[in-house]
């Protein structure tokens, strides 16, 4: 240890009752203010915090390290919660490993502030609005560069399963595999596979439902509410449990049968409306645009192929999103919970309906919206390659197509 710098003074009237008024001693880190503070593991003396965080990096970290410890042992989680937090740290000392072995100075200099990173490791809720300007400058440049991405394990959906080519429900709709994981009254319950909760009760008949012949234009209004949720999970990684009302919001946002009540026509109308919702401005920031409804898309083709089984528990799963959004709602909100809950009566009428029709219409379906996207896909090259073409420069007669980065 250095020695002690000291200085001694006959101030009485406004010196720290901690600390005898006949000797003061200097900071062993900054060496300019009066040290009023010993560290209980090397009894350094220091005089503020920013100068405890430098004077030694061991002692800070196993201080934070005791700290988080104690925590997590008053903490009370089930099993599925631990190993999902250790696979987290574990897959975030990985990546520090590997930061510091490579010891490479990259362009992304987003990193938040340790003081917010240790409100988020001790669990607090950060709201943006609770952020400096410097801060969520920093927050948005570290979301830009990838910074917090990287540290989120993509979510694999579960139409995509091997298990959802296997979903056998009964006759009414009700569920023959009784779940696994999770209480009853769960709202997130799900089977041991990961495919949602399927109706517990029968289904009602549509007779039962209205006295009125379904619409023909149900199935294209299936593709909007397929589109929507898809949307949904994926922009949410999977987790919509966390913010009920955000996502349901986001699914009447995306779709205009259940956000607007509209009643489009066809199928070019359905998509054309559910990508530019994907490709605006208010998702853009969330890894929205043309290529991510492409494969939207392909996520509903991929659904519909699938069967009734699979359309019924998505259709359950979402109405548990709606319900869960219209539970969160505040008083304030009355017009947002009214939309709720007719959507949640559409997306159930529409569980009866799909759960009476037959493979045929799934397979006509499906084919129907794999040629629109291949029209959406050809256009839109041709777009691209006619813009190219206006941009160009005649020389001589001929066209100079420029190059698109």
């Amino acid at each position: 240890m250095t020695p002690e710098k000291t200085i001694l003074t006959s101030e009485t009237p406004n010196s720290s009752p901690l600390i005898p008024s006949s000797t003061r001693t200097i900071c062993h880190v900054c060496n300019k203010q009066l040290a009023q503070y010993t560290c209980p593991r090397c009894n350094s003396r220091y005089c503020s915090l920013p100068c405890y965080k430098s004077h030694s990096v061991q002692c800070t970290e196993s201080f934070m390290r005791e700290n988080v410890v104690d925590e997590l042992r008053q903490v009370r989680s089930d099993d599925q919660t631990r190993t999902k937090m250790l696979e987290i740290l574990k897959r975030f000392h990985q990546e520090e490993e590997e930061e510091e072995d490579d010891d490479v100075i990259t362009d992304c200099e987003g990193s938040l502030p340790k003081e917010t990173i240790e409100k988020i490791l001790a669990g607090d809720e950060i709201s943006f609005d609770d952020l400096s300007l410097e801060e969520r400058k920093g927050f948005q440049r570290a979301l830009a560069c990838g910074e917090i991405s990287k540290m989120i394990e993509p979510w694999d959906p579960w139409w995509l399963s091997y298990s959802a080519q296997r979903i056998n429900l009964g006759a009414q709709g009700k569920q023959l595999v009784q779940c696994l994981e999770g209480d009853d009254d769960d709202k997130g319950a799900t089977f041991v596979s990961g495919i949602p909760k399927g109706p517990d009760a029968s289904l009602v008949s549509l007779s039962k439902l209205s006295s009125k012949k379904a619409s023909p234009l149900l199935p294209i209004h299936l593709v909007d509410v397929l589109y929507s949720y898809c949307f949904t999970l994926r922009i949410y990684n999977g987790e919509w449990e966390s913010d009920s009302l955000g996502a349901g919001t986001m699914v009447l946002s995306v779709s205009s049968v259940l956000g607007e009540n509209a009643q489009p026509g066809s199928l070019k109308e359905v998509l054309s409306f559910c990508l530019e919702q994907t490709c605006s401005s208010d998702y853009k920031s969330l890894g929205g645009g043309l290529k991510f409804g492409l494969s939207l898309v392909d996520d509903v083709i991929h659904l519909l192929s699938l069967g009734s089984g699979a359309l019924v528990c998505l259709l359950c799963d979402l109405q548990r999103v709606i319900v869960g959004g219209i539970q969160e709602v505040r008083s304030s909100g009355r017009e947002l919970k009214k939309k709720l809950k007719l959507a949640d009566r559409k997306v159930f009428f529409m569980m009866c309906w799909v759960n009476e029709q037959t493979p045929e219409v799934w397979r006509a379906l499906e084919a129907s919206v794999r040629a629109e996207k291949s029209l959406i896909v050809e256009l839109n090259e041709y777009k691209g390659f006619r813009d190219v073409k206006e941009k160009g420069h005649t020389r001589k007669g001929g066209v100079v197509i420029q190059e698109i980065e």
